[in-house]
């Protein structure tokens, strides 16, 4: 194909999209392989903390997988089993970074048709678990407690288009606390903390190595005027025919719109992100400083965010289901500055 298929998409099942990070088109293309006795590949988030692929042969594995990571995933043997699933017969959804769909592509070494789909997911660039890793032992010395979950963007508690990080933590006499934080937000978007190799990334454009790639439709409302209900929505690139194949067995499911390339651009789209002034800086600082000193001096913390923050989650607790997004959200603008975060 000379250039991808591009589509907005929203999954029919709201519970679906609630639980996804953005439409649910994954949901949608893994419900399709598994109910073919097909495997899914994907990255889940291990004791709040650690970003790994799995091998899931069931929904209930495979709903582990939703939401994002914004930190590098631990491949460990994926790739081989990705290999003796595909030896054995078995259908196979892969799901990754561009990177790694690139490199399990090199690993098999071997077009495998349609028995393989490669779905990638378009990224601003790869953060270091080690600074997630720093993050959450501090959270964790702040409040007294063990990380046991962790939500890079709550959209359950504050919209799809705002970026709050939310670690549930365990304390010793085992109660929970909540934490709300743009901590980690502000250092992945400084872009201080991702890879070396991403601000070189060859597959910021485009053309991916995947059969489809997935992301947050910023801006919908360019391309489709009026889809956008800040539950999330789905931007689908369909970048070959074996893709376009399975959007039309998955499209019953959705509630869908075909947009111009032209409408749907993003900055991974076009180009990788600069490496930006004050990176080596940072991490001079990473090395010598206490966390303290990184999450003032670069991700902008206050205590007092953080008590608003979490203010804002107990008048949603409060709020009617019904004004979920629409009233409740435009309350909390106009009662606290509220606004949503589109990326740059």
């Amino acid at each position: 194909m000379d250039q991808p298929i591009v589509y907005a998409v929203k999954h029919k099942n709201v519970d679906v999209r609630m639980a996804s990070r953005s439409g649910g088109i994954f949901t949608a293309v893994s419900d399709a392989v598994l109910e073919k006795g097909g495997t899914v590949y994907g990255c889940i988030l291990r004791d709040g903390v650690n970003a790994v692929h799995i091998r899931a042969i069931s929904k209930e594995e495979r709903d582990r997988m939703h939401g994002s990571k914004y930190i590098q995933s631990n491949m460990g043997d994926t790739f081989l089993q990705v290999r003796e699933d595909l030896a054995a017969g078995r259908k196979v959804l892969f799901s990754g970074t561009s990177c790694q769909v690139a490199g399990l592509k090199a690993f098999l070494g071997k077009d495998y048709g349609g028995q393989l789909f490669c779905l990638d997911i378009l990224c601003h660039g790869v953060p270091s678990p080690l600074v997630w890793k720093k993050y959450v032992q501090w959270q964790e010395g702040h409040y007294g407690g063990t990380c046991v979950d962790a939500d890079f963007r709550n959209k359950k508690d504050f919209g799809w288009d705002e970026h709050v990080e939310t670690l549930t933590l365990q304390k010793p006499d085992g109660t929970t606390e909540t934490v709300h934080s743009k901590i980690f937000r502000n250092l992945f978007y400084s872009h201080k903390i991702i890879r070396e190799s991403c601000y070189y990334c060859p597959y910021k454009d485009i053309t991916h190595p995947s059969d489809m790639t997935i992301g947050d439709f910023w801006r919908v409302e360019k391309a489709v005027s009026g889809f956008d209900d800040n539950m999330g929505v789905s931007l689908v690139l369909v970048n070959t025919e074996h893709a376009k194949d399975m959007f039309d067995t998955v499209k019953k499911n959705l509630e869908f719109f075909p947009c111009r390339i032209e409408d749907s651009m993003q900055t991974p789209l076009k180009k990788p992100f600069r490496r930006p002034e004050g990176r080596d800086e940072f991490w001079r600082d990473f090395r010598e400083q206490p966390f303290d000193f990184i999450a003032n001096k670069y991700g902008h913390y206050s205590r007092e965010n953080e008590q608003r923050l979490l203010r804002i989650a107990k008048e949603h607790a409060a709020a009617p289901k019904k004004h979920f997004m629409g009233g409740f959200f435009a309350g909390l603008k106009k009662q606290f500055g509220y606004s949503g975060n589109r990326q740059k």
